[in-house]
This record gives structure tokens, sequence and C-alpha cells, in this order.
């Protein structure tokens, strides 16, 4: 019998009994929860329950961006007597103690996340007029609607099959209701297709109601800032667009989705949508800016995100792992760092070098360590929103993504390297055009540059098939490495 029922019910009623402080209901009876639609605020605090579940540890506010999917691609030295689950993740041996845990945690909050979504959904259709608004009710739709493609995808790239010559078929569950009817599986298509499809209803929804179409992604930022912005909004909760599912955040994931299905027409046209977008004025949505960030000391490159999560427990969450004087710190060997992750660029120009603190330690060693995620030492009152913007920032999409989608699916090696270029000067890297043999080293290397502690480099691995890790010398990596089993509970179906 399928499990996936029991995921379903039951981490839907925890969503809602956890955040009863704030929701301000009683989840016990399906009245309570009509009772909790039946106004705006209902709605708006649902919503929000999503992205605090998204934020957990066990999802991206740690596992899925820094720590464990991280040991799985193979990064980060460490003190092996700390890291014991993080040597069982590096050998794939999901069958172990820590591996077990982990996966079944973030199996089940990933559906927790869903359901919560769904509660939204399901209710939309009889509670909408609550919202008078109508900007915000399709809003509303909308970013339940991205949230459950997002996580599906997410869950896909994790649990599901090779994307390319797979010789194992994993059927998956994709949950569109919070009901006592089981939740059917699917196969690697048609939950791919189901994606796409919550994608479109979502982007449809989007279309002129997002105030991305009235105000910059800066100004939706700083919307509080009267002094310096003139931003009008219905209501608080349309600001802060990078920090919610958006209008480019959809086309964002379908950029990604596709290319990881391995369309790359498909994957090129939506990345270059992005990439090419203009405002009313004719001016970039977004531009490649991070020279600007790290000068700023934001080194998770906010100005560049198309979706990122602001996560005020970041600094907790990481407090032990970059911090020189901590014995479970996480860091990379100089060789790892001037030999490997700077192969064939100099650390001497290159504005991502200074993400790192390669400063000696206590032994005169330099073992270079993230600073992306770190924190200002002291803060005020009245830093709390430029914190929440710029400091405890954890990417989810950023444009440079955009363009490394639209260098490996470009039609033609010049149209790869007339983006390529440009890309390469962001990072103040006066690149020469890239050759055809040279192509696919460098996206895998600007991959694992751009975005490690961002949790990306295991799904670029697993998408292209690569059988030689960096960084594991004891064998290759196979089919049965990248495929994540799913949990004991949940059968799968083929």
């Amino acid at each position: 019998m399928k499990r996936i029922l029991l995921y379903i019910t039951l981490f839907a009623t925890l969503s809602l009994a956890s955040c009863n402080d704030w929701l301000d209901v009683k989840p016990e009876t399906q009245t309570d929860e009509k009772d909790m639609f039946e106004s705006v605020s209902g709605f708006k605090n649902a919503l929000t329950a999503c992205y605090i579940k998204l934020n957990s540890k066990n999802l991206y506010g740690l596992s899925l961006t820094i720590t464990d999917i991280e040991f799985m691609a193979q990064h980060w030295s460490y003190q092996e007597s700390n890291y014991r689950g993080a040597e069982d993740l590096k050998a794939f041996k999901y069958e172990n103690d820590y591996p077990k845990t982990l996966i079944s945690a973030i199996y089940g909050e990933m559906y927790n996340t869903i359901a919560q979504a769904n509660i939204i959904l399901q209710n939309m259709p009889e509670h909408k007029e609550v919202i008078t608004n109508e900007d915000m009710r399709a809003i509303v739709e909308a970013e339940a609607l991205t949230i459950r493609a997002f996580c599906h995808m997410e869950i896909l790239r994790l649990f599901g099959q090779m994307p390319q010559n797979s010789d194992k078929q994993v059927s998956l569950a994709y949950a569109k209701t919070v009901s006592t009817v089981m939740i059917p599986h699917y196969s690697y298509n048609d939950f791919t297709n189901l994606i796409l499809a919550d994608l479109d209803a979502a982007e449809a929804l989007f279309k002129d109601h997002d105030p991305l179409f009235t105000y910059s992604f800066q100004e939706l930022d700083n919307f509080f800032d009267t002094k310096n912005y003139n931003v009008e909004l219905a209501d608080e909760f349309m600001g802060f667009r990078r920090f919610r599912f958006n209008y480019y955040a959809v086309k964002a994931i379908r950029a990604r989705l596709y290319m990881y299905m391995g369309k790359k027409t498909e994957a090129y046209t939506a990345a270059k949508e992005i990439i090419d977008a203009v405002d009313k004025n004719g001016k970039k949505v977004l531009e490649l800016a991070g020279a600007g960030d790290i000068s700023s000391s934001n080194f998770a490159l906010p100005s560049e995100c198309i979706l990122a999560l602001s996560n005020y427990e970041i600094e907790s969450n990481t407090e032990k792992l970059f911090k020189s004087d901590q014995a479970e710190k996480i860091y990379l060997t100089e060789k790892q760092f001037n030999n490997d992750l700077f192969a064939g660029q100099s650390t001497a120009v290159n504005n991502r070098v200074q993400v790192w603190d390669r400063t000696p330690d206590n032994q005169g060693a330099i073992k270079p360590l993230l600073k992306k995620y770190n924190q200002p030492s002291s803060t005020t009152n009245t830093d709390m929103e430029v914190l929440a913007t710029q400091k405890q920032v954890v990417p989810l999409i950023r444009l440079s993504e955009m363009y490394l989608i639209a260098i490996e699916s470009a039609p033609t090696l010049k149209e790869a390297n007339a983006l390529y270029i440009p890309y390469m000067k962001a990072r103040n890297v006066d690149a020469s055009p890239l050759q055809q043999e040279q192509l696919m080293t460098e996206i895998i290397r600007e991959y694992r540059r751009e975005f490690f502690g961002e949790g990306q480099m295991f799904y670029t691995y697993k998408r292209l098939g690569i059988k030689n890790m960096l960084w594991k010398t004891d064998r290759e990596v196979g089919e049965q490495d990248y495929i994540v089993p799913l949990p004991s509970t949940e059968l799968n179906a083929n």
C-alpha cells in the first residue's frame, strides 16, 4: 500500500497546528479550516506558512543548500569525527541511519509544504471573494501553484530517475489535493507534465497582476523606504517580490526544469526571456551585478536573485560551520580552492574569491571558509529590513543560473559566447571566447564556483550523468547513487 497519503494528511494537520500562534485556528476539524479562509488574513497566513516550511533546516535553511546535498556532491572538508553522517552521504550509503533519517525528513517536509499550498488552492474557489483586491487574489493563488510546482520539481531532482538514459524508472506522487483519496503516482513524463501545467496556470495568474509589472525588484525590496522610493501598494503583502514566488520565478523554474529534462531549445528560450526581460521603461529587469553586492558584503548576491528566501535563523543555523575556531567547521583545503575550484582562473581577479575567507588559522594554515551566509556582527532595529533583503538571504534561483542554462543550450557557439563573455565580465574575468570542446568543462566549473553552498551541484552532476565527481576518488558514481531511495514508508509504485 502506498503511504504517501500518510504524509499528506498527517503533515497537513501538523502544518496548521505548528502555526497556531499566527493562524489562530484549531485545525482538528474541516469546519475550522473553512473558518480560517473566511478572511484575507487567513489566506495570507496560510501562504506565509509555506515559506516558513521552506526555510526549515531540513529543507533550504540548511540541508538542501549548505550541508547534506553538498556532501552528496562531494563538497566540503571537515574533521571526520564530527561528520559521520556526511561520510555516509558522500559514499551514498543511503541505507545507514543518518541518510535514512534525513531522507525521511526531507521527503516529509517537502510534501508538508505541498499540502499547505494545496489547502490554499482547495479553499480558493469557495472563499476567494474574501480577497477583494483582484491582484492579491491572483497572486495568492499563483504563489501556491508555483510552490507546489517547485517542491515537486525538487522531489523529482532528488528522488526521481535519471533524466537521461535511465535504466531504472521511478514513479512519484504528485499531490494536488489534501483528502482521504490516495495520491496517485506518475511516470517521469507525466510527472514533469504536471509540473509544467502548474507553472502554466501560475504564469497566467501572475501576468499583469504581479507588482513586478509596475515596479522593479529593487523598488519592491525597499517599498518601506518612502524617502528614496515611491512605491504604492494596495497591501504590504505585495512587496518583497524577490522573496516570494513571482512571475519571473515561474519562468526561471521552467528554464531549470527544461534544462534538467534535456530540452535544450525550450530551456534556452525560457532562460533568454529572463535575461532579456525589460520593464516598462525599457530597463533590464535583472542585471548581473555581483561586484556591487560583493563590495557591500552581500555575498549571497541578493540583487541577482530571481527567487530567494529570507531566513532570520540563517546565522544560528550556520554559526558553527564557517568560523575558524569551531571544530565543526566545513571548509576547503588550499589545494581544493586554488587548483580545483578556481582551476584555469586567477584567484587574483575573480571577484567570487571574495566570497571566501582565506585568513590563516592559528596554525598558519589557509582553509577557505565560505562567507556567503555571514551576518553583521551587530544590528539595530532600524537594520531589520536591510538584513531581511540583503544579509539573511538564501538564494533559490539566481540570474547567473539563467546565463549558464542559456550558454549551455545556445543553438550556436557564437550565441553561447555572446552570453559567456559578459557573464564572466560580471565576475571580473576578461575571458576569451570558448571553443566547442571547452564548453561543457567550463559550464561544470562555473556551476561549482557560482553555487557552492547553494545546493545545485549534485543535480548538475545527475542531469549530466557525470561518473567522475570532483573530489570523489574511490570510485565512479552510478545511477544507484543518483537516485535517492524513497523513505521506507513510501513504497515505489512501479
